[in-house]
């Protein structure tokens, strides 16, 4: 999509969007988030839009996006939650994932480091990674699939 399209779309529908993202996450900036991370979805060129679902197609989106931010915050909350009780286990675990990200460093490819990275600490979805990294989302599937492959044997050898 041109930059001028997306542009125009901007004008019309920015406001609309916005109104959407906070009636549903009641948070300004959350809600500009969300918007500008559809434009720069546009900008990046990873959607065609229809002449006649654009509209649509945008306010879904914005939904959608902040559902998925919803879930995520209930998510961040219920891990927060249920580790907040068990300091010394997550000393442990602290432990535990720096063996194991020191291993991804010094045993995978920088590739594999790199989308190991975007799916674990960032928090990125398959195709996020694969745009990320000029990949397929099955090259991303089969690159993860190895990395936890390597990592168990390395970790938990008689798979317990």
């Amino acid at each position: 999509m041109e930059r001028n399209s997306i542009q125009l779309l901007f004008k019309q529908h920015y406001a609309k969007m916005l109104r959407v993202a906070r009636t549903i996450l009641y948070d300004e900036q959350e809600s500009k988030d969300v918007v500008s991370d559809i434009f720069e979805s546009l900008l990046r060129g990873q959607t065609v839009l229809m002449p006649d679902t654009e509209e649509r197609y945008l306010l879904t989106s914005v939904r959608n996006q902040c559902l998925k931010r919803l879930r995520h915050q209930e998510t961040r909350l219920r891990m927060e939650t249920a580790t907040a009780g068990q300091a010394t286990h997550v000393a442990d675990e602290d432990e535990r994932i720096t063996d194991i990200v020191e291993f991804v460093v010094s045993h995978l490819t920088e590739q594999e480091q790199r989308i190991f990275h975007l799916r674990f600490t960032e928090g990125y979805s398959y195709e996020e990674i694969a745009s990320a990294e000029g990949i397929s989302r099955v090259a991303v599937w089969k690159h993860l699939s190895h990395v936890l492959k390597e990592v168990k044997n390395r970790f938990n050898p008689k798979g317990l």
